[in-house]
């Protein structure tokens, strides 16, 4: 099928692992003709990617984002800008975890990170582009959450409370700016196979894996995640909107 994105601009967050989704996406989007902004705190991981993106034909502006800095962010957007003249489409992938265990035994430091990581850093990026997509009457805003948003498993509070709260303002925000011509949406993925669960000294592998089964019966890869975010980048999705795409093997069924 042929998604349509050619002409199109993508800024892809947490570009910088060269097992991540946030590579996986870039990439794909860049096959599918899209021009990347490649943005990680890690700004010579985000380059490695951008290398790969230059050698598919497609344009490439490299750009260092801690997505926590809201100014930051506003500089890379104000900078993206400047180069291409629009964004098109927003893939929010940089995440992570500061903590696995009890509450009780977490410093409260640890989940204040991973909340402003993984829920004020996915609304500081959608804030910095919003204004530009709505006066174009386009756009194509694509979170990351996670089933830990779902599920609520053990040791994951405060990285579960952060996702679950992108999964609500996704559908808050898809109100406010359907009218504009904007589509907004997340995919919460399951296990998937990055250096945090199948790579060289992953640390929850292979035991976790084993033990957390889904119905189909291997894990999700990047690139199973990067599939949903061309789909939902493109304008074959164009009537989807406010939704949460679960991409686990049916881990999650319920």
């Amino acid at each position: 099928m042929e998604f349509g994105l050619k002409g199109k601009v993508a800024l892809v967050t947490g570009t910088a692992s060269q097992t991540g989704m946030g590579k996986a996406i870039a990439l794909t989007l860049a096959k599918e003709g899209c021009a990347i902004i490649s943005c990680d705190i890690d700004l010579a991981g985000a380059e490695k990617t951008a290398a790969e993106v230059r050698a598919l034909k497609s344009q490439v502006l490299v750009l260092q984002m801690d997505i926590t800095n809201r100014s930051q962010v506003n500089e890379v957007v104000k900078k993206s800008l400047e180069n291409f003249g629009k964004i098109d489409i927003l893939a929010g992938v940089a995440g992570g975890s500061a903590f696995a265990g009890p509450l009780a035994e977490a410093k409260i430091e640890n989940i204040d990170k991973e909340i402003n990581l993984n829920l004020f850093g996915a609304i500081n990026c959608v804030k910095a582009v919003i204004p530009g997509m709505i006066q174009r009457k386009y756009g194509k805003i694509i979170l990351i959450s996670s089933v830990a948003g779902l599920i609520g498993p053990f040791g994951a509070t405060g990285y579960s409370a952060a996702k679950a709260g992108v999964m609500g303002f996704t559908r808050a925000l898809a109100h406010e700016v359907g009218p504009s011509g904007i589509n907004v949406n997340n995919i919460a993925p399951g296990l998937v196979m990055t250096n945090f669960y199948g790579g060289p000294g992953a640390p929850l592998l292979p035991d976790f894996v084993r033990d957390t089964p889904n119905t189909i019966g291997k894990m999700t890869t990047v690139q199973d995640i990067a599939n949903v975010v061309a789909f939902l980048a493109s304008d074959v999705s164009a009537n989807i909107t406010g939704q949460q795409f679960i991409v686990d093997g049916g881990m999650v069924l319920d």
